[in-house]
């Protein structure tokens, strides 16, 4: 077992994956230099400039080279320094990558990993804090992955790296998710299922269903209001699409009060899908209306520390939205 955070974790997979398997290759912007956040750090040396590709500023040129790696049979792993710069390769993910199966009848997959950034928290401002799930959410064809434990950020990248279809993987940057939590890791090789969530807190009287950052927030909640005699389970969702539908209507069954926490705005984020799978199927298990927390619909994360601190989702505003929903 190795102690490690979230960027430790992907370095040393990344690692363990290129050693395992040749066709595995990464790219992006400086990534020769270990990237801005030094995920890929000292891969140069260990597999060399045709293993470990540094590229120019141009994401569409990024993930349009993975994808025809991929079709050569090789298996890419290409970054995007910041999520907020994906935008600029949508049509390659949304419009090639992720149609690539369905437009040739199954004669061809698109075994690409696309790593990116993203979140709040960072004072980084427009361009370098935004949350970008939602973009593609309704995409079939995508797998979209959003681990924050290390120990999940290893089983789920293995798997992604291996998974014969488009996956998007998503680490938040925060200084506590990215590098400030630690857990430990198996130095074993091991896969976690794309697709599956996992209770990180069993509770009994109101359930949060989250990701990322917001499932640090979510536990430190939770235990505040322990002392409150309230008893919260913690349903981290790790991969986004597809959905764990299955554990995210057990836990609601069980609860009967659900808080569904995102950081990304509140229209049109992931909250609403879920909300609306849990009226569907489990609607006369509630003991009151589906609530939400998320930031408020804005056009991107502010600057300024005392704005960024008002529109994010932090462990005060979800105790506070946690208690209110299990007093109704």
């Amino acid at each position: 077992m190795a102690l490690q955070n979230t960027i430790e974790t992907i370095n040393s997979t990344l690692r363990e994956i290129m050693e395992e398997d040749p066709r595995v290759f990464v790219l992006g912007e400086d990534v020769e230099m270990g990237g801005t956040f030094g995920a890929t750090e000292g891969c140069l040396e260990a597999f060399g400039p045709g293993r470990v590709i540094d590229t120019p500023l141009a994401e569409a040129s990024i993930v349009g080279i993975a994808i025809g790696a991929a079709l050569g049979g090789l298996l890419p792993v290409a970054e995007i320094q910041f999520a907020d710069f994906i935008h600029a390769a949508v049509d390659q993910i949304v419009n090639e990558a992720a149609k690539m199966r369905y437009r040739s009848n199954g004669a061809f997959s698109c075994p690409i990993v696309v790593r990116a950034p993203y979140g709040g928290g960072i004072t980084g401002g427009l361009y370098h804090s935004q949350s970008v799930e939602a973009l593609f959410f309704s995409t079939p064809g995508l797998k979209i992955v959003a681990p924050v434990m290390p120990y999940d950020v290893k089983g789920l990248l293995r798997a992604a790296v291996k998974d014969p279809d488009p996956v998007l993987f998503f680490e938040h940057k925060n200084a506590l998710a990215y590098r400030g939590f630690r857990q430990e890791v198996p130095e074993e090789p091991y896969e976690i299922p794309i697709g599956k969530a996992d209770v990180k807190r069993e509770g009994k009287d109101v359930s949060v269903i989250t990701y990322g950052l917001m499932v640090h927030y979510a536990l430190a909640a939770a235990e505040e209001l322990a002392r409150e005699g309230i008893d919260v389970e913690v349903v981290d969702l790790r991969t986004l699409l597809p959905l764990d539908e299955e554990t995210i209507l057990s836990s609601v069954r069980k609860t009967g009060k659900v808080l569904i926490a995102h950081e990304d705005n509140l229209t049109g984020g992931i909250g609403g899908e879920i909300a609306a799978r849990i009226a569907e199927k489990a609607f006369w298990h509630l003991d009151a209306p589906v609530n939400r927390l998320a930031a408020p619909d804005i056009p991107a994360m502010p600057y300024a520390k005392s704005l960024e601190d008002f529109a994010m989702p932090d462990q005060q505003k979800m105790a506070e939205a946690l208690r209110n929903l299990a007093t109704l």
